[in-house]
């Protein structure tokens, strides 16, 4: 069953899919291999995660690439996660033009070389016109981002351009790295772990939480539609009380 099909079973259309893609290295661990392969076998995941999206109807994916507390890991293994981020570029350039997916980066990116910056400019460029929006947060924390929103802020009043009085949620979120769109309705996360991580901390506020027991690189199609399912079987509030919210008209299968 399509997202379109979907749509009356809690009120509110998926359009915006965010995920973080845990457990890679333990993956790679339990079949004796080293951690990059781990990650490897999650970058060919990112496929199948994209047509489920393009099959449900989905405008906006972020996936959590790589946080800002993952330069903490050993040398070797932060050395080959960028060395596949740049293959994932180069490599999927042409692929992302043709699925009609516009890639954004998003994060710090001062500690990215030069010539990997140069790369992350071209593909953005290259798929500027595609219809899903695909944002990669890599170098991403959210605190971070709401300290630079905060900064943004506090410089335009420093400037004279804005009050302090006129500062609300409104103009916070519309400084953050994804204030152009709308925020997530669904966060995934897998290989069982139940927490946020630092990731877009202002943005999933409401947003429904789904966590995955599988690792990532075996997250597939099934596992995202069954995702999908259990998002239109819940009762998004935002705040009001289930009596003040319409009972669901229909039910979404978990298998699309």
């Amino acid at each position: 069953m399509t997202e379109a099909e979907c749509q009356g079973s809690n009120g509110h259309p998926l359009r915006h899919v965010a995920i973080i893609m845990d457990g890679n290295s333990r993956w790679a661990s339990a079949r004796g291999l080293r951690g990059v392969s781990g990650h490897r076998a999650g970058v060919e995941r990112v496929r199948d995660v994209l047509d489920s999206c393009q099959a449900h109807d989905v405008a906006v994916i972020t996936l959590f690439a790589f946080s800002s507390e993952n330069w903490q890991r050993p040398a070797e293994e932060v050395s080959g996660l960028m060395a596949l981020f740049a293959n994932y570029l180069r490599r999927e350039q042409r692929e992302l033009v043709r699925r009609g997916v516009r890639l954004r980066v998003v994060g710090a990116r001062e500690r990215f070389s030069a010539r990997l910056i140069r790369r992350i400019d071209r593909v953005e460029a290259a798929t500027a016109g595609g219809r899903l929006l695909l944002n990669l947060a890599v170098d991403y924390g959210g605190r971070w981002d709401i300290v630079r929103a905060a900064r943004a802020l506090a410089e335009r009043v420093q400037a004279g351009a804005l009050s302090p009085a006129d500062i609300d949620e409104t103009a916070v979120e519309r400084h953050l790295c994804l204030g152009d769109v709308t925020p997530p309705d669904l966060c995934i996360r897998t290989a069982g772990e139940q927490r946020l991580s630092n990731f877009l901390l202002w943005q999933l506020a409401y947003s429904e939480l789904y966590f995955a027991d599988c690792y990532w690189p075996d997250f597939d199609r099934e596992h995202f539609n069954g995702a999908v399912g259990e998002y239109y079987r819940r009762q998004r509030r935002f705040g009001r009380a289930a009596s003040q919210i319409l009972a669901p008209e229909t039910k979404c299968s978990s298998r699309g």
